[in-house]
């Protein structure tokens, strides 16, 4: 008798409640693509999330999202500290990536998304092309450079100049993802600059980009720089007109700063030629402060009744 507990063997994906043996979803990376640039030619945005816990990402999928993003520092957010932590040497980026994609994102999904693992390209105790032989064998179509980037950094600053004195390059970030693009995976490239953009964009060409406009403001650990809704879309879209005369097939994504809300996102989607967004915050830590601290405040708040 068949085990009721099982899937049907006709899908390719299973949809079960409780599926029985436990099989992640392979979704291949020409599907991506073609998911992708159909929602795009439909007039429907893009919708890429970071998720730092399977629940997280159990909830993303469910909500609609396409992509379900990887990285140390969303793993950080969700242990309480800020996104930016991830740049301390706290523990090994890449490793930190690779086991709770691994372990709590991708047996936690259906297979409504795929998933993206963001890497540390500057990495110097791994070979980035084991790195994403592993992703692939574990299910993982599709890679990133911002795990973390070192566009991140301030080019005038003493930081940068001891980092790429000592090897640390954006250099090394442009080769990983030509080396995704080679062996078959989704690409997806991140910088927080119109002059790293254009690099990457010109000498990796993704699949995908994404201009990282700053770390998103608002909640617990959130970074206000004071700028509006309007200036991040402006600025964005800046980014945007370059690259698009570069790569007119190019699928842009915007994120971060003032993107802080659905309406911070509607307004990138009408005031820039984004092909949708990118959360991560904005969908992971400030919902979860939110939601938790309210509820947990009530019960706080509770006393006890008249008793005789």
């Amino acid at each position: 008798m068949r085990d009721p507990r099982a899937c049907d063997p006709a899908r390719t994906v299973c949809n079960c409640e409780e599926a029985f043996p436990l099989i992640v979803p392979r979704i291949p990376p020409k599907t991506v693509l073609e998911r992708l640039r159909s929602k795009v030619a439909a007039k429907q945005p893009l919708f890429i999330a970071s998720a730092g816990s399977g629940l997280v990402a159990q909830l993303l999928e469910k909500a609609g999202a396409d992509c379900i993003n990887t990285f140390s520092g969303a793993r950080l957010r969700g242990n309480g500290m800020g996104t930016m932590s991830m740049l301390w040497p706290i523990l090994d980026s890449n490793q930190q990536t690779l086991d709770y994609t691994e372990q709590d994102i991708l047996p936690s999904l259906k297979g409504d998304a795929f998933v993206c693992a963001c890497l540390n390209a500057n990495d110097p105790l791994k070979d980035m092309r084991t790195v994403l032989e592993k992703l692939l064998a574990m299910g993982v179509p599709s890679a990133s450079n911002i795990g973390p980037s070192l566009s991140y950094v301030d080019k005038d600053s003493q930081v940068f100049k001891v980092l790429t004195s000592s090897g640390i390059t954006f250099d090394h970030e442009i080769e990983m993802l030509k080396l995704c693009r080679e062996m078959g995976m989704v690409s997806i490239g991140l910088a927080f600059d119109m002059e790293d953009s254009i690099r990457l964009v010109e000498e990796a060409r993704p699949h995908v980009f994404c201009f990282h406009a700053g770390t998103t403001k608002g909640g617990l650990k959130g970074y206000d720089s004071g700028e509006s809704i309007e200036e991040t879309a402006e600025r964005t879209e800046e980014v945007c007109r370059r690259l698009r005369a570069i790569d007119p097939e190019l699928m842009l994504v915007g994120h971060g700063s003032a993107l802080e809300t659905p309406e911070d996102a509607q307004v990138i989607l009408d005031r820039t030629s984004c092909d949708g967004f990118w959360t991560g915050s904005s969908t992971e830590r400030i919902p979860i402060e939110q939601a938790v601290y309210g509820t947990a405040k009530r019960f706080a708040d509770l006393r006890f009744g008249n008793k005789s």
